[in-house]
């Protein structure tokens, strides 16, 4: 398994669940952050904490896949040496959800391990890559999912699971489950990269053979739930850690965005 670990976060949302914003969603302001060269205070911004976390598991190396007009992302983070991480760059080239968000990266992720996160998601607790990277090295995974409680499970993806953490089913936004637990955070092997870079690839085809005919499947924006589910249909075995005391925010809605900013508004 490849010792190198690359993150990836999808940053092309057009937050339209809380604008109009003066700035990206991933870049607004909660809390502060500790200026070590000389103890000042400044903002810091909802992406940073999950790059935070991701180099608390040694992760040094990410890339941001925008949409055209999130410029303000690399102006603010630049190279990413407030983080101590070489930061890159990517558009978006195929607006049709989160999987093809990510497999824009394919050409310069392929081979490595891949720690994904949403950066206008606020998560804790703050080792959970560190415990992500050591259940997938010490598994035959090709996924795992960090798990989270959730009160509202007709807005995410629920994850079925057994005992040993073993998934079994990822159910999108349903409107009744007894299932406690959503999915927030992976980590995976080239495996499930190659997999769904070919996944994606096919269902692409689909789409041109359709000649355009209205094929509501392949015409909705595509979870990245589902494409994990079909890798757990082919037999790509995928396990859960779960956060059982942790706590997932979503800050591109307005009920979470009150409370992120009500919980980090103290100095560290």
């Amino acid at each position: 398994m490849s010792n190198e670990v690359i993150g990836l976060l999808p940053a092309a949302g057009q937050g339209t669940r809380i604008s109009p914003l003066p700035v990206s969603k991933e870049l607004y302001p909660i809390g502060f952050r500790l200026v070590e060269s000389d103890r000042s205070l400044r903002t810091k911004v909802v992406g940073h904490y999950l790059l935070e976390k991701m180099q608390l598991a040694g992760i040094s190396k990410a890339y941001l896949v925008l949409r055209s007009g999130k410029w303000d992302i690399p102006n603010y983070f630049q190279d990413g040496a407030m983080l101590n991480m070489d930061l890159g760059y990517l558009m978006m080239r195929l607006p049709f959800g989160v999987p093809y968000t990510l497999d824009q990266a394919y050409p310069f992720v392929k081979g490595a391990l891949i720690a994904v996160g949403f950066p206008d998601i606020i998560c804790q607790p703050d080792h959970i890559f560190v415990n992500l990277l050591a259940r997938l090295r010490a598994s035959n995974s090709e996924v795992v999912l960090g798990l989270f409680p959730t009160a509202h499970p007709q807005k995410v993806g629920i994850v079925d699971f057994d005992a040993d953490g073993r998934v079994y089913q990822i159910i999108e936004k349903p409107a009744q489950t007894d299932l406690l637990y959503m999915w927030g955070v992976a980590v995976w092997t080239p495996v499930f990269t190659d997999f769904m870079h070919e996944y994606l690839a096919k269902r692409e085809a689909q789409k041109l053979q359709s000649n355009g005919k209205n094929n509501s499947q392949l015409q909705r924006e595509l979870p990245l739930g589902d494409v994990i589910q079909a890798a757990i249909d082919v037999g790509l075995p995928v396990e859960a850690e779960v956060f059982a005391d942790g706590e997932y925010l979503d800050i591109g809605t307005p009920e979470d965005l009150v409370r992120a900013v009500r919980k980090f508004a103290n100095y560290p």
